[in-house]
Formats: C-alpha cells, sequence, structure tokens
C-alpha cells in the first residue's frame, strides 16, 4: 500500500465474509439499496457489492477514518454499486437517510453501548419497508447454553476495554426487535461461535 493509501483491513472480515455472504444470498432481496450500520474498513461492503451488483450498497460509519477507508476500498475496488459512506451513529437517531430496503450490522452490537443496538433496531423500524430484513452478525447468548470458552473470554476483554460493551442475549435483542415491528425469522450457526440473525419488518 502507498503512503496515501488509507485503506484499513481486519483479518476478521476476511475469514467471516464468505460464509456471511452464505446467508445473505438466501435473505436479501432481488433489487433495492442495503444500508450497512457500523461498515468499519469497507473490506464487507465492498466484497458484498461484487457479489450482488443487482443491488446499491450504503456503508455508514461514526468514524471518519473508516468512511475514508470505505472510500478507498471502493474506488480501488472499482464498485460502481457503493454509494459514498454516510456519517451515522446508531444511538443519534437522526440518520441522513430515509429509507433502506434491508439492513446489514456485522460485529456492531457486542462491540459498542446498548444504547446503539437500540438505535439500531428502531432505526430498521423506521427505514425497512414491510417484509424487509435486518441481518446482525457476530456472538450472542442463549438462553440455557452457557458460553463457550472462547466467548467467556472474549466478553471479559470487551468489558475491561469499555464497561457499557459485551456480548447480549439474544432475547434481549429480539424484545427490542419486537418494540419496533421486527420478528425474528431465523438463527443461524456461524463459525467461531458467531450467529447469522435475521429479523423480519412486519
Amino acid at each position: 500500500m502507498s503512503a496515501q493509501d488509507q485503506r484499513l483491513s481486519s483479518p476478521a472480515a476476511l475469514r467471516n465474509r464468505g460464509p456471511i455472504a452464505d446467508l445473505l444470498r438466501d435473505v436479501l432481496p432481488q433489487s433495492g439499496t442495503v444500508l450497512e450500520i457500523a461498515s468499519g474498513s469497507g473490506e464487507h461492503v465492498i466484497h458484498f457489492a461484487g457479489l450482488f451488483p443487482n443491488l446499491v450498497w450504503q456503508p455508514s460509519d461514526p468514524s471518519p477514518e473508516a468512511r475514508v477507508s470505505i472510500e478507498q476500498w471502493a474506488k480501488t475496488e472499482a464498485r460502481p454499486n457503493v454509494l459514498p459512506p454516510l456519517e451515522i451513529d446508531a444511538a443519534n437517531r437522526a440518520w441522513p437517510v430515509e429509507r433502506a430496503d434491508a439492513m446489514i450490522a456485522i460485529n456492531m452490537v457486542h462491540i459498542s453501548p446498548w444504547s446503539a443496538t437500540q438505535g439500531l433496531i428502531e432505526g430498521a423500524g423506521r427505514l425497512l419497508p414491510g417484509g424487509g430484513v435486518l441481518v446482525l452478525y457476530g456472538p450472542y447468548r442463549r438462553q440455557g447454553q452457557p458460553l463457550v470458552p472462547s466467548n467467556v473470554e472474549f466478553d471479559a476483554s470487551l468489558r475491561a476495554r469499555n464497561p457499557a460493551w459485551g456480548i447480549r442475549l439474544l432475547d434481549d435483542v429480539e424484545s427490542l426487535a419486537a418494540q419496533s415491528g421486527l420478528v425474528l425469522s431465523s438463527v443461524t450457526e456461524m463459525p467461531a461461535n458467531n450467529l447469522g440473525v435475521v429479523f423480519l419488518r412486519r
């Protein structure tokens, strides 16, 4: 990479983008706009845009560095169906977007305060049409099932970095979603003890 290259790279994104794409293939609409919240480096949205060229991809991130990275990845990889990234803080109700046909958030819910998840779910309720999907990916606690040791360690490390972070109970996310007109559609076991969680807008 050159000195002017400000693309960020996430090893986790390279590892999990294949399985996530397989899940998206089953639930995304044939056309329309997919809004990604907390796009990070941009590697996910760039990869998915190449796999699903009939969809328009709208990345977003509250971090200026992340948004620069997304722009550079889109230019480098020649993805005309990726829109310029928006500055969206999920916890802030004022989003610079009025609708989306689908929404995704990858590895966000556990690495952000609960208020961000509340904002994410409320935003999905506002923006998605009936039948629109919200796809979440990451580790979750499940009622009656102990966390695997690696996720126990991960949860402790998250909370050490920020007490407002941590692996959430899926039931709590589902209850929150119900308040915004979203119903749990499917839960898919994913690599490295993560889950692919799909909510459907009523």
